[in-house]
């Protein structure tokens, strides 16, 4: 799905489109995503101007002049900026047109992404028990070791967590692990202050590579330009199960852990 890196990428590509620009009407071909679509999403977006487009996890939020669009892309969504002449195909579910004539369509095969509209002065009930954000100055390590010292789960759960940190996804905690020489299924409580601070740095090294990168290529996941990431391509232990490791030639091994796939090396990281 797509993570922190490639919902950077996507809101990174249509700030500086959609900046300054009015919505004019949103034609909702299917409502049924993960939550339906609000009914009154287009009266609500009519001749609202987009001031900026934030992020807060993996959420894209356009501040607009009397509340927020809040828009989440899922499982396999994506957000593209297409000709009004461009006739849409199977899975575009929702286009947002705006004064200039462009339109934001929205294409979902799975339908596991998510609109609201949040009014001014509110705070959507999905935004309020998020974590801090991974690249902001109040994540670092003493952070993590606090946050630990109660939690027997295993480290790659802990920093998978929403609510200890927002938008570490399964492919960037595995590489961050890597980085940090952290195995993942280690006890978080267990891991030292040090370690914590080596980890949140590599968290950070992993995330900004990505987004400097345009995000990891996925089957499902392709860019604000319609063009896929291209940061796996230097992945070190993710989905490399039996390869060797580029660092010391030790076969990548693999372990289920809070039924997601994580892998690492065994000989790199303890």
């Amino acid at each position: 799905m797509p993570e922190l890196p490639e919902v950077e990428t996507t809101r990174r590509g249509l700030l500086p489109n959609l900046s300054g620009r009015s919505f004019q009407k949103a034609i909702i071909r299917n409502p049924s995503l993960r939550w339906p679509v609000p009914m009154h999403l287009s009266s609500r977006l009519k001749g609202q101007l987009v001031s900026t487009i934030e992020r807060r996890g993996k959420y894209l939020l356009f501040r607009c002049n009397s509340g927020t669009l809040m828009i989440h892309l899922g499982m396999s969504g994506s957000l593209r900026i297409v000709s009004s002449e461009e006739p849409p195909i199977k899975h575009d579910h929702i286009d947002l047109i705006f004064n200039s004539g462009d339109v934001l369509r929205y294409h979902d095969p799975r339908r596991f992404g998510s609109f609201h509209w949040i009014k001014n002065g509110q705070e959507h009930p999905l935004l309020v028990s998020l974590g801090p954000e991974p690249l902001s100055e109040k994540f670092d390590g003493s952070y993590l070791f606090e946050q630990s010292r109660r939690r027997s789960i295993s480290v790659k759960q802990f920093i998978m967590d929403g609510k200890i940190v927002v938008g570490v996804g399964n492919i960037y905690a595995s590489e961050a692990l890597f980085l940090s020489g952290i195995r993942p299924g280690n006890a978080s409580k267990r891991i030292s202050r040090e370690r914590y601070f080596k980890l949140a740095a590599s968290i950070k090294i992993v995330l900004q590579s990505a987004i400097k990168q345009g995000g990891t290529t996925l089957r499902d996941f392709v860019g604000a330009s319609g063009l896929p990431g291209y940061f796996s391509l230097k992945l070190n232990v993710y989905g490399r199960q039996g390869r060797k490791c580029n660092l010391c030639q030790a076969a990548i091994r693999c372990k289920v852990l809070g039924q997601r796939a994580s892998f690492y090396c065994p000989a790199c990281q303890s």
